[in-house]
């Protein structure tokens, strides 16, 4: 069943003309991506989904996937400056915001304090391990993700868009680690897992790396076009039916509505919030302009509810006893929501 057209304004010539061009740069940059990584397909549409949708990224995945790879590549193809921040357990947020110096001026003997920019300054930032840190320090960076803005010495400085944080997460090791909130994990648009390569692919891999070759990553756009599709994917029009199927989806993951199915209220403490159907909508949209669609369908919802949700969804100890995951509940209601259109 296809969800009915909104009434409302027809695009215009230039929303077309971007609509198409938008097709032809998501098939490009994955071009470019996948000169220095091979395969994760899937992770790299989920990537440009929330780029365009001006959204935040976790990744979660064992060491030596080429996460770090992925992230600077697709900066160096979007022609962003991009920026890496290890996180540690002696980070401080000053190492990240930045920090005021004491200068002086050799000529006049004045002394006065400069503010020296951090590493959030860039237009993507990798947040490497960010459960490696106290959460003073993941708080720091957490505020600049929903503010788009940085307060230090007083000031407020607006940081530079776009501004794309994609964190990490190993899930193998937890010893010495700070496992984020759920208010702030929040705050990411979608949880994205990056499983092994297949056979295939990791022969390639070895293929490739060890060759001594480094290809070379063409520019596909720049911040600007950037921004401008980022505002194409607002305009694109969405129709009511699908953002009401979309907030049913996300209102049926909590225990305490009425209409939440049993396995919700039998596994799960807290359910997804209001912004995870914001983030259902927008990854909707993203995913039909990308596709070179003007309208976005159902089959949009369920593809990105599944990132959406699954770290939004607290389980319980029941749930943990009977071995049910956040993602495998979430796969459950995404089945059965497509008994509702």
């Amino acid at each position: 069943m296809e969800a009915k057209a909104v009434t409302g304004p027809a695009p215009d010539e230039r929303d077309l003309e971007l609509l198409d061009g938008l097709a032809e740069s998501r098939r490009a940059l994955e071009r470019e991506i996948s000169k220095r990584v091979i395969g994760q397909h899937q992770v790299v549409e989920d990537l440009l989904t929330a780029l365009l949708a001006d959204g935040h990224v976790l990744l979660v995945g064992v060491p030596g996937l080429a996460k770090t790879l992925l992230i600077s590549t697709l900066a160096q193809s979007l022609d962003l400056a991009f920026s890496r921040i290890q996180f540690t357990p002696d980070l401080m947020p000053s190492d990240i915001t930045g920090t005021e110096v004491l200068e002086e001026d050799r000529s006049t003997g004045r002394r006065m304090f400069r503010f020296m920019r951090g590493p959030i300054f860039a237009n993507v930032v990798l947040a490497d391990e960010i459960n490696r840190t106290p959460p003073k320090t993941q708080a720091a960076l957490l505020q600049a993700m929903q503010e788009r803005a940085v307060t230090a010495a007083g000031e407020t400085m607006a940081l530079d868009r776009p501004f794309f944080v994609l964190a990490t997460q190993n899930p193998i090791e937890q010893e010495g680690t700070y496992p984020l909130p759920e208010a702030q994990l929040d705050r990411f648009m979608l949880e994205l897992r990056i499983g092994y390569p297949s056979r295939e692919e990791e022969e390639e891999v070895a293929l490739q790396t060890t060759s001594g070759s480094d290809p070379q990553v063409n520019k596909v756009l720049d911040a600007a076009a950037l921004r401008e599709l980022q505002g194409l994917v607002r305009r694109v029009p969405v129709p009511r039916s699908l953002v009401a199927y979309g907030v049913r989806l996300v209102r049926s993951t909590r225990p305490d509505d009425a209409d939440s199915p049993a396995l919700v209220r039998q596994f799960v403490s807290w359910g997804a919030g209001p912004r995870a159907s914001q983030y259902l909508t927008l990854g909707a949209k993203a995913r039909a302009a990308m596709d070179g669609r003007g309208v976005p369908n159902y089959e949009d919802v369920r593809a990105v509810a599944p990132a959406v949700l699954r770290h939004r969804v607290v389980t319980n100890f029941q749930a943990e006893a009977e071995g049910r995951t956040a993602a495998d509940l979430v796969d459950e209601l995404i089945d059965l929501s497509t008994k509702w259109t």
